[in-house]
């Protein structure tokens, strides 16, 4: 096998977030994520639904499957049957989502995209994170406005379920008895010091921490040679 870069870990990171899924609507936001959900579509979750990001359902190729007119889509959102990857510009170790603002929210240092569906999506069905540049500035003690529900906020909720969080240093989730964040695994090339130290809370770090898994000699001809043939990918990680 050829070697493996750091952004095709992470593509198969985000694949595996919506490993044997079943007939779920695949919503990922950024590169990364979308090459992601393509890539499991094409192996281990060929139920999975696929959206043109408007009102059109496609297959893997782009071929037109159906279409999902925007009450269909809120049906599917509002009972669980979407699982999200969005991004991050502060999440802390409950999983509550930044993408608002920066600073106090009366008077913000800096205006980011707004809360848009971060509530919605979070409380009513499973929500992931991608998060290209991990450091203290993203992954903080408390995040300076709670867009996307963490679990410390969400206990009576009946679909919240963040996954997992993906970051160009490794996978998280929340496995943890208090629902804290945990390191699930490292990419390769990447130590359990680099993450501690790119990370502003303490995270639960297990005795043994698995490497992310490898990708096959299919799933590397995929996304090199169908899904992501120009390697936007690597453009997105940086390294």
């Amino acid at each position: 096998m050829t070697q493996v870069s750091r952004a095709e870990y992470c593509v198969i990171a985000c694949a595996e977030a919506w490993r044997d899924a079943g007939e779920v609507l695949a919503s990922p936001m950024g590169v990364i994520p979308s090459v992601g959900a393509r890539l499991a579509r094409r192996t281990f979750a060929p139920d999975l639904l696929l959206t043109d990001g408007e009102a059109i359902l496609i297959g893997p190729d782009g071929a037109v499957e159906g279409w999902l007119p925007y009450r269909q889509h809120l049906a599917l959102v509002t009972g669980g049957r979407r699982h999200v990857m969005m991004g991050a510009s502060q999440i802390d170790r409950y999983g509550n989502q930044n993408i608002s603002c920066i600073g106090d929210w009366a008077r913000p240092t800096r205006q980011l995209l707004g809360v848009r569906g971060a509530p919605v999506n979070t409380l009513n069905n499973p929500t992931s994170y991608w998060v290209p540049r991990h450091s203290r500035r993203v992954f903080v003690e408390r995040v300076d406005m709670v867009c996307g529900v963490g679990y410390d906020r969400a206990a009576d909720a009946p679909h919240h379920r963040i996954p997992r969080v993906v970051s160009d240093l490794g996978v998280f989730d929340f496995a943890t008895p208090d629902h804290s964040m945990r390191l699930a695994s490292l990419h390769p090339g990447v130590s359990v010091e680099q993450v501690r130290e790119a990370t502003g809370f303490a995270l639960t770090v297990p005795d043994e921490v698995s490497y992310t898994r490898e990708p096959t000699t299919r799933e590397l001809e995929l996304i090199r040679g169908v899904i992501d043939p120009a390697d936007t990918r690597a453009r997105e990680v940086g390294h």
